[in-house]
């Protein structure tokens, strides 16, 4: 196997990490992510922690939900998608600090008028005075260090009603190669391909959990592994109110 250090988080950055990013290049790459991430299941990681954190559709009334990081919206179309099917009035908010994603999400987003799209940076005094049922961290959280994950982990805990569901990457010598042999043959895209294996070391073990744990305030937590190599971390309020 190759000399692939998993032992700590990786401080690379991305080529996705330039906010500046635009045009058909980003297009191309976010269209890339998307299909990654449904062929190899990453989608389901997300809608499934919703799900755990949701009352059931006849006890609820509006329920908002915020995607960070979001993208060009694919998660948000999805979940859309599934609330519909399953009788929820969903109110959902895709937040990303890249302009010209937001822009290809509201334009790919037309047919779903659930959906509305912000321009904003989450740790600005404006994101802060907002309040969401749930907030969604699909692929979004390996971006930040390890004390950035903790405070903004504690501040979407307590801007949350039900709680927080992240899924991001586990990082592991066997996903990196994996992941490699899947992009030869799959991927045809250089910065799906480098930011995808950069993301992986960037990823998490079990124990990064359990670290920012012992240093949060929330405590009401649930952690699983999912295929393929994903981790399902679930925050809840304890004082769940709708």
């Amino acid at each position: 196997m190759l000399n692939i250090d998993t032992s700590k988080r990786s401080r690379d950055s991305e080529i996705m990490d330039d906010f500046h990013l635009q045009g058909i290049e980003l297009r191309k790459t976010l269209r890339d992510l998307d299909r990654i991430n449904s062929w190899l299941g990453g989608n389901k990681v997300t809608i499934t922690g919703i799900e755990k954190l949701l009352p059931a559709p006849a006890q609820s009334g509006i329920i908002r939900i915020a995607d960070l990081g979001c993208g060009n919206g694919a998660i948000l179309r999805e979940v859309a998608r599934w609330g519909r099917k399953r009788g929820y009035n969903f109110k959902l908010t895709g937040i990303d600090a890249n302009t010209h994603a937001i822009e290809i999400g509201r334009e790919l987003s037309t047919a779903y008028p659930e959906i509305e799209f912000i321009d904003e940076n989450i740790f600005s005094p404006q994101f802060k005075k907002k309040e969401f049922d749930i907030y969604l961290c699909t692929l979004t959280l390996h971006h930040f260090k390890d004390d950035e994950i903790i405070d903004l982990m504690d501040q979407l805990h307590s801007q949350s009603k039900l709680g927080i569901v992240v899924n991001d990457l586990h990082r592991s010598k066997l996903a990196y190669v994996l992941f490699k042999a899947f992009c030869a043959v799959f991927v045809n895209n250089e910065i799906a391909r480098k930011d995808g294996l950069t993301s992986i070391l960037r990823g998490f073990k079990k124990e990064d959990f359990n670290e920012y744990l012992k240093n949060m305030k929330a405590k009401k937590q649930e952690l699983s592994w999912k295929w393929a190599f994903r981790y399902q971390w679930i925050v809840k309020k304890e004082d769940q109110k709708i």
